[in-house]
């Protein structure tokens, strides 16, 4: 299957521009890619701000004059600048947007990006001045309100990420076709079983977590490709699994029939808030995180309306410590303009305060496994790096490559050093 990715347009209040050394980049597919803005006070300050953070580093920076810095020795992961006047000009114009868009135009490279990336993040908080960091929200740009997560605009949102093609998530995704943090035995970091049966052990805690058996009537909300509801339908519960993706629908629905599961698993495509009936258990793995934070309330809210009384909804969830979720809530980043449009991270704070104000729900039981999805991150980005040939073929440039190793290293090094976690709720409402 060929897809023409279409990446946010250019925004009308960019610096102007001045074209990209690399001229090979599609200026139509990646229009603030291809040109470098013009930031020149902003250029110097950023390049003070990045060679005191360097130094303060385990990592080291080689620029192409020979210079060499950071806090690193040589063993460290080593972050090459090869162009950095405009490396600096994105990083000043942008922050987070341009140190993204440098990698995607090549103005900086790594041969252990996941090592670099994780000496950022593990001190992320003390890298940027307190005085700087006031200035954030004056800064930067805020989130699109066109990417709000209403009914239509989450449609818009899942459908820039995960309608880009079934064919690329099978690139390197595994034979279950899971996408969201695998649960390893023992130590992630040692662990020798396969991605599938680590994704297996997963969902089967959750199900076991929200007592899904024979006869329980199952709302699972966000499909994905469809392990979870296949593995409660063989356990003989009625199934409604609901998704706004188009493919994942698809290939979801061509998944159960396979297995002879049709007349006991339903996938519908319908948002959470449009669902009707009620259930004994609900279960969500990682979509809350395309909810918005400002739709939390809506969305358990939801799970309060459609539970039967003594139910139970189990809930995987990505967080972030909860000072970190009030200083970006707003932020437009770069993982929001270019990967999950409208995405946003709450705390377990944050989790545990809407359900108490919103619901007559309680959390029961909350089990944290962040570096569980560090390994998995690291093994999807191994394949998806292998399978570059087979993701050209499929139509996505070098650019998208780029850009996608970037977001995958880039989520990895946030749950390494603990800047993100990912747990499971299970939340109970009372009988």
């Amino acid at each position: 299957m060929t897809v023409t990715t279409k990446p946010p347009a250019s925004t009308p209040d960019r610096p102007h521009d001045h074209p990209n050394p690399d001229a090979s980049i599609d200026v139509l597919r990646w229009p603030d890619v291809a040109r470098v803005p013009r930031a020149s006070v902003r250029a110097a300050v950023a390049r003070q701000l990045f060679r005191h953070a360097a130094d303060r580093l385990p990592i080291r920076v080689e620029e192409p004059d020979g210079r060499s810095y950071g806090g690193g020795g040589n063993e460290a992961p080593l972050f090459r600048l090869h162009r950095p006047a405009a490396f600096f000009h994105r990083l000043g114009a942008s922050g987070t947007i341009g140190f993204g868009e440098a990698f995607m135009a090549g103005d900086w490279s790594s041969d252990d990006l996941a090592g670099v990336l994780t000496a950022f993040a593990a001190n992320m908080r003390e890298l940027v001045p307190a005085a700087l960091q006031r200035l954030r929200h004056a800064v930067l740009r805020k989130q699109p309100a066109h990417e709000d997560n209403t009914v239509e605009g989450a449609r818009q949102n899942i459908h820039r990420h995960y309608d880009l093609s079934n064919d690329l998530f099978k690139a390197f995704l595994d034979r279950s076709m899971t996408y969201s943090s695998a649960l390893f035995a023992g130590d992630p970091g040692h662990a020798s079983e396969d991605l599938a049966t680590a994704q297996h052990r997963k969902i089967d805690r959750l199900l076991d977590a929200t007592q899904v058996g024979p006869g329980v009537r199952l709302l699972e909300i966000g499909t994905g490709w469809g392990e979870l509801s296949l593995r409660a339908g063989r356990r003989g519960a009625d199934v409604t699994s609901l998704t706004i993706s188009t493919e994942q629908a698809e290939l979801a629905r061509e998944r159960i029939a396979t297995e002879g599961l049709s007349d006991r698993v339903r996938v519908e495509l319908l948002d959470y808030r449009q669902v009707q009936g009620k259930f004994d258990a609900v279960v969500s793995v990682e979509m809350i995180e395309a909810v918005g934070n400002n739709h939390l309330h809506e969305y358990f809210g939801t799970v309060d309306r459609v539970l039967e009384p003594a139910g139970r909804f189990g809930l995987q969830a990505i967080t972030q410590v909860d000072a970190a979720v009030r200083a970006t809530d707003q932020t437009y980043t770069w993982i929001r303009k270019y990967i999950f449009p409208g995405g946003a991270l709450a705390s377990v704070e944050l989790l545990g305060r809407v359900v108490r104000e919103h619901t007559s729900l309680r959390v029961t039981d909350h089990y944290q496994f962040g570096l569980h999805y560090a390994e998995t991150l690291r093994r999807w980005r191994e394949r998806f790096e292998a399978a570059g040939a087979e993701v050209a073929r499929l139509g996505f440039d070098e650019t998208f490559r780029r850009m996608w190793s970037l977001y995958l290293a880039y989520s990895e090094a946030g749950f390494r050093s603990g800047y993100l976690d990912v747990g499971q709720f299970t939340i109970s409402k009372p009988a």
